[in-house]
């Protein structure tokens, strides 16, 4: 017989999962979808009553975002120009009816390669913090995902929050997201881009694709290519850097090679708009 417990209080739902296997409910917005026609045979725990879990709050170290947090907090929330890309990845979580319920955990635990949340995220930085009943443990975001639906989650665990430090949220950065349509659609491709700019150099580079791997991914030999080099001159070195970290797919959305041409085309707009570049002036040739 399945059990169904909805806690109040976080230290009750750690002595659930130590207890036993469950399934943690949050937005629900993955959940139902995926049990389909079929009847639920698993333990559910519903963390929708810990409301100790949603919210995002500063500390002297870190931005610390609660576990049950929606897209919709997030966009409300003020926050420094660093997370302006989560902001614009927030927006394309599915529809805004989605977004008031999702959770951006459950977006994580989920690991599908097309995840929106986690390019933004990974160019920030993030880790995602563990917690047992008996202790808690801090990964980095890319240590999580593991692959398409795994992550580093224990049985015993459940995901409290994400925490940017605050050595991370400098800068200004941004998304760009690549489909067949404008609206509720997965991607085909996306990626994220923060850049810190000090008298007209690149001091930092951080740039993450999704949707062109297993999991998304960090572009360490490029962020390295562009370190150090004028704004001006990172439209050619993004054209002609390889970005071996990559390895699309093929499927009904895009063929591999169009992926890699794409994300290459994304990661020059992400670029572009975190550095404050203007697109039209590099399509006139000002920029080079």
């Amino acid at each position: 017989m399945t059990r169904y417990a909805k806690p109040t209080e976080l230290e009750q739902a750690l002595a659930l999962l130590g207890e036993g296997s469950w399934r943690i409910l949050a937005g629900g917005t993955d959940f139902y979808p995926a049990l389909g026609n079929r009847p639920l045979r698993e333990n559910v725990l519903d963390i929708n009553g810990l409301s100790a879990l949603r919210g995002i709050a500063e500390t002297d170290s870190h931005w610390s975002i609660g576990s049950r947090t929606t897209w919709t907090d997030l966009i409300g929330h003020e926050l420094p120009p660093a997370f302006d890309a989560l902001k614009q990845a927030a927006r394309e979580v599915g529809s805004q009816q989605i977004q008031n319920v999702a959770s951006i955990a459950g977006n994580l635990c989920n690991a599908s390669p097309a995840a929106d949340g986690a390019p933004a995220l990974m160019v920030l930085g993030s880790e995602v913090e563990l917690r047992s009943a008996a202790s808690t443990r801090y990964l980095p975001l890319e240590a999580f995902i593991l692959g398409n639906r795994r992550t580093a989650l224990q049985p015993n665990e459940m995901v409290t929050a994400i925490r940017v430090p605050k050595a991370a949220a400098t800068g200004r950065s941004a998304f760009v997201k690549l489909g067949a349509r404008r609206y509720l659609v997965i991607s085909i491709a996306m990626a994220a881009a923060r850049f810190v700019i000090e008298n007209g150099i690149v001091a930092e580079a951080s740039i993450a694709v999704g949707s062109c791997s297993a999991v998304a991914v960090r572009l360490a030999g490029l962020e390295s290519l562009l370190l150090g080099k004028s704004v001006r001159e990172l439209p050619d070195i993004v054209r002609d850097a390889s970005i071996d970290e990559l390895s699309p797919i093929d499927d009904v959305r895009g063929t591999a090679l169009y992926r890699r041409d794409a994300a290459r085309e994304i990661v020059r707009r992400a670029m572009l708009s975190a550095t404050g570049l203007d697109s039209a002036e590099v399509a006139a040739g000002m920029v080079a």
